[in-house]
């Protein structure tokens, strides 16, 4: 398998690649990316975890025990938690989120697979999101995992990422184009 330099030169990608080469020994991959997928959406979703993760006022053995705490509650495995508690042990929660995404990219890439993330204005159905994936996987040649968030700011149209490429089609970037074009 091979591992985008770019993702294992940053800090996040070296902690990503040292837990994704100990979940692969231990069998554990799905298990691990399982809990990141929990990690992240927990992270998204409470403010308090979030500033769990970047408070520079905790130390190191209550944010330890402060993200052990929420690890139990969200059932996270037992490899899970340790990264975690060794991330609290070297100050590095606040690297949390991008290590989360670098391991996600790593594990998709062991499995020959791409992740690509749209948003869109509105959720999109089941029927969509499989046309999208079809069309993205005739593009790229290989096998598309979607992520698909909404933000209604972007008004219409879809914003894709796949990897370090973005395609925006989304009605408010067409809209600041035109303005743009208009004032010049």
């Amino acid at each position: 398998m091979e591992i985008s330099g770019g993702i294992t030169a940053s800090l996040s990608g070296r902690y990503a690649s040292a837990l994704f080469e100990l979940a692969n020994e231990q069998g554990q991959v799905a298990s691990v990316e399982r809990d990141l997928e929990t990690l992240d959406a927990a992270l998204r979703e409470s403010a308090d975890l979030k500033s769990l993760i970047s408070s520079p006022q905790l130390g190191r053995e209550e944010a330890g025990r402060a993200i052990d705490a929420v690890a139990g509650v969200i059932g996270l495995s037992d490899l899970t938690k340790k990264f975690i508690g060794v991330l609290a042990a070297n100050r590095r929660l606040s690297d949390l989120p991008g290590m989360i995404r670098a391991f996600a990219q790593i594990a998709a890439a062991s499995r020959g697979e791409v992740s690509a993330e749209v948003t869109s204005a509105h959720a999109l159905d089941d029927a969509q999101i499989a046309a999208l994936t079809e069309k993205l996987k005739a593009r790229t040649g290989k096998s598309i995992k979607l992520k698909t968030n909404v933000d209604p700011d972007i008004l219409g149209g879809l914003v894709v990422k796949i990897g370090s490429q973005m395609i925006d089609s989304s009605i408010r970037t067409r809209l600041n184009s035109l303005a743009t074009a208009m004032k010049a």
